[in-house]
């Protein structure tokens, strides 16, 4: 096929933050991998004005008559004309990764717009039935397929590690941690560390004996509400209350690492609790089970393996866009 690739290059739009990795290596590339010729059209430069956008996409889309318009909204930028028009001339599909938090403020005003939708929640399959998209497929976020997987020998330089950008909540559930004696190097937009390349974060993730996942939507945790003033706004403003499962739930097995994460519903879905990756609910919990298996490398081990197999062979971002595809066909 031939794929028109809607999307942001730069993290947010933004130059100075890097490539927008998940599109460019995650979606992109699966689709090249998968044999489909791929032409991006990337919008950054009309973000303080998406007016000459909505002209500059149509006119785009009928010069190369794509086969498949695939997107991944940003926010508004796109108006609902230009949107309608497409699906009236190509079939069209946009990526909602934000269901859980999103639906009801954003994804409800634009499922509509396109051929096909794609959602990250399986709790929000209905909501689009509900209101008349009938074509939407339930996937997953996943791993980074291009970014080098070849096995090699584990050597530990971490006890415990965490990747990922700063989050107030982030921030109090780490420092319960370290009062509970337990040490985590922390990296991401916004902590002291910084940012790392996507290939110093996987080769993190094998060199740290235990990997966490620490979600950044809401928490009601009155210690946490109570900890500081930007706590308690914070919750009382942001609309992301719900948890949800991330890419990092995939890419630290994915690349050898072992994880010990947040849980989410339907994680189950994805991997074997307890033997393919260990979860919780609260910092105590996350530090009982630190301890527990810093101490039983044997145990450990076993369960990073199992979590790698099972990542590595059916959780690639290659995975999802192969089944997507079939479907859509």
């Amino acid at each position: 096929m031939r794929i028109l690739f809607v999307d942001l290059e730069f993290d947010y739009g933004i130059e100075s933050r890097g490539k927008n990795i998940i599109g460019h290596d995650g979606f992109k590339y699966s689709f090249e991998k998968l044999g489909h010729e791929v032409i991006p059209f990337y919008y950054d430069q009309y973000l303080p004005d998406t007016k000459p956008l909505q002209s500059a996409l149509l006119k785009f889309a009928d010069k190369i008559k794509p086969d498949l318009i695939f997107f991944c909204l940003f926010k508004d930028q796109f108006e609902h004309a230009t949107l309608l028009e497409l699906k009236s001339k190509y079939v069209t599909l946009n990526w909602f990764g934000d269901d859980q938090w999103r639906f009801d403020t954003f994804t409800k005003h634009y499922a509509n717009d396109f051929t096909w939708c794609v959602t990250t929640d399986l709790y929000s399959v209905d909501k689009y039935v509900d209101i008349g998209q009938n074509q939407v497929v339930m996937s997953q976020w996943a791993a980074i397929d291009s970014h080098n997987n070849k096995p090699q020998e584990i050597q530990y330089k971490h006890d415990v590690s965490f990747v990922g950008g700063f989050h107030p909540y982030r921030a109090w559930f780490i420092n319960q941690l370290v009062k509970n004696g337990i040490s985590v190097e922390v990296f991401g937009h916004g902590w002291p560390n910084g940012s790392l390349s996507p290939e110093s974060m996987n080769q993190l993730f094998r060199e740290s004996k235990i990997n966490l996942n620490i979600s950044n939507s809401n928490s009601f945790d009155i210690r946490y509400l109570t900890s500081s003033i930007k706590a308690l706004i914070l919750a009382i403003r942001s609309k992301k209350s719900n948890s949800q499962i991330k890419a990092r739930n995939f890419e630290i097995p994915f690349f050898g690492g072992f994880q010990i994460s947040d849980y989410v519903p339907s994680l189950e879905a994805y991997f074997d609790i307890g033997n393919e990756v260990a979860c919780y609910s609260t910092p105590e919990e996350a530090a009982l089970q630190i301890n527990y298996y810093l101490k039983n490398e044997e145990l450990r081990e076993k369960v990073r393996l199992s979590g790698q197999q099972r990542a590595t062979n059916t959780h690639g971002y290659i995975h999802r866009f192969e089944k997507i595809l079939e479907q859509i066909k």
